[in-house]
């Protein structure tokens, strides 16, 4: 899956008409310099020598070209894909916690008032944009004419965890919630499937037939049964949290991923956008080998399997 996702972004990036020779030298660059910066950085090889010589640097050293601002990608990479993942990681929790809630819950009270109420909640949030949703908290929650004044409308300059707690929070609570409140409407109706049809099983007859509480077996067996069709979709919905983090930040004015690709177009760079890309996708490939090891953890008898 990864040397595909190589392959395609690879070849794809190749066809994009800026000369990566007069971007990193410049315009006023003399055909000389350019001919032998391409001869360098082989440039006037076949796309498959290019290709394989890409592909042994980025094993090797990680190696992912140079910005157009004379950086090595890699490392501008990886300065700005933590804030990225941090985000889509808060935003995931908050989807995931609301989605457990409010799925039990409907699926305790099947087809009464709470599921009917549930069940409207989570088809609005489905059906609301992230992005939408993210102005729409920045006119209300945010410090702007109108909004509670709570949280900054703008992050101009991104503080980590370690440094300040509370600012920390304080500046990803509302990009998170606009990531998060989308995948819940998805999810609550996942956990609330999944839930009824466990509830609806001999088993759980039996055990609350002999006298165990219900809450116990809810709590203990039927949620962890449940866990199952949630992970796998939760899996999916990763990649979507990914893509969304990137608009999401660029809305924030977060210094991430996001901006990363921003700028990237705008400045006609194109192995920043590739390295962008190719990184986001390696992410999601990640993230679904341990949404797989995670199914082991749930349920033990996969592991016979």
């Amino acid at each position: 899956m990864v040397v595909g996702v190589t392959f395609l972004v690879f070849v794809v990036m190749s066809f994009s008409p800026i000369d990566p020779a007069r971007l990193a030298l410049g315009e006023s660059a003399s055909e000389d310099a350019l001919n032998n910066y391409r001869e360098l950085n082989g440039l006037n090889d076949p796309l498959w020598a290019r290709y394989f010589t890409f592909l042994w640097g980025l094993i090797s050293q990680g190696y992912m070209g140079v910005t157009a601002g004379n950086r090595d990608v890699t490392d501008v990479v990886m300065a700005a894909l933590p804030i990225t993942l941090q985000i889509t990681f808060i935003g995931l929790l908050i989807g995931v916690a609301i989605a457990a809630v409010l799925g039990v819950v409907a699926a305790l009270f099947r087809d009464r008032w709470p599921d009917q109420i549930i069940r409207v909640i989570s088809i609005l949030s489905l059906a609301t944009p992230s992005f939408w949703l993210a102005i729409l908290l920045i006119q209300w929650l945010a410090n702007v004419p109108g909004g509670w004044g709570i949280f900054p409308a703008l992050i101009t300059e991104w503080v980590p965890f370690s440094e300040d707690p509370a600012a920390y929070f304080n500046q990803i609570a509302l990009p998170a919630l606009a990531l998060g409140i989308p995948v819940s409407g998805s999810l609550t109706r996942v956990v609330r499937t999944a839930m009824v049809e466990e509830l609806d099983r001999d088993y759980v007859r039996t055990a609350i037939g002999a006298g165990i509480p219900k809450h116990v077996v809810v709590g203990r067996n039927v949620f962890r049964n449940a866990l199952i069709t949630p992970i796998t979709v939760l899996g999916l919905r990763v990649g979507y949290l990914m893509g969304g983090a990137v608009i999401i930040e660029i809305i924030f004015n977060i210094k991430a991923m996001g901006q990363l690709i921003l700028d990237g177009v705008k400045r006609n760079d194109v192995f920043l956008v590739q390295g962008v890309t190719l990184t986001v996708a390696i992410a999601f490939i990640v993230v679904n080998i341990v949404v797989d090891v995670i199914y082991v953890l749930v349920n033990p008898r996969i592991r016979s399997v």
